[in-house]
């Protein structure tokens, strides 16, 4: 069976270049012109690796290795023009298995590809959500947008990393350190009040009663987790009582 690959890059003449080498080398090609469209195919095809250009308009390379981190493992490979070794150490942090400059050698890039390819565990559709929707509360991961009880909530960036970070790990503790790691940087890792401010802020925003909160869920010492189906249960047994 042949490799696919997802190439995501707003480029359309890169695209047809791309597509057409690396299906010449024995490739299966999927192409996205944009971060969301991109999120959505490879929560469709489920491909085996991933080459992901960084400067795109409305969700650039960043946003988007982001939030297929929160969704997956799939093998990720940058390819842009940014060859700032900043740029460099960015993408490696944010979950990028290896990263490449335009203009690159065809040849090492396949290379580099079926690499990434070998050292992953191969694609899985396990855990792949692209939407949180229990009802009272919806967020969804490919638009960055979060409803309560039907009404948009506006996060910021910050908190929308954290409560997609805690949406996509559901039902699991998350330590302070993994979060403070994925949302803000490794430098921030011993922030802990960074943490505690910012869950007050979202509980503010997404629960229905701040004060006994459902969602976000506090293990002393630990970290946070977040409870989606408790958390619809309760919020429907208060309601119903409320009508009573």
């Amino acid at each position: 069976m042949s490799e696919k690959i997802l190439v995501i890059d707003d480029d359309p003449c890169l695209l047809t270049l791309m597509k057409l080498g690396l299906e010449r080398d024995g490739f299966e090609v999927i192409t996205a012109s944009s971060g969301k469209e991109g999120l959505r195919q490879a929560y469709e095809a489920h491909p085996d690796a991933i080459l992901l250009d960084v400067m795109m308009p409305e969700m650039d390379g960043w946003d988007t290795c982001e939030r297929l981190r929160y969704l997956c493992d799939i093998p990720v490979v940058m390819l842009t023009a940014l060859g700032d070794r900043n740029d460099l150490l960015k993408g490696l942090s944010l979950g990028a298995d290896d990263y490449l400059t335009k203009p690159c050698n065809f040849d090492e890039l396949k290379a580099r590809l079926r690499a990434v390819i070998r050292r992953s565990s191969g694609p899985s559709s396990d855990g792949w959500e692209l939407m949180y929707d229990d009802g009272y509360l919806r967020v969804d991961f490919s638009e960055g947008t979060v409803e309560r009880d039907g009404a948009t909530v506006s996060l910021t960036p910050t908190e929308l990393r954290l409560l997609l970070c805690l949406v996509s790990h559901e039902g699991r503790t998350v330590s302070h350190k993994e979060l403070l790691s994925k949302v803000w940087g490794e430098q921030y890792v011993s922030e802990t009040g960074y943490l505690s401010v910012y869950i007050r802020y979202l509980r503010r925003k997404i629960e229905p009663d701040p004060a006994k909160p459902h969602y976000i869920k506090t293990r002393w010492g630990v970290g946070y987790c977040f409870d989606g189906d408790g958390a619809y249960r309760c919020t429907m047994t208060e309601l119903a009582e409320q009508v009573r």
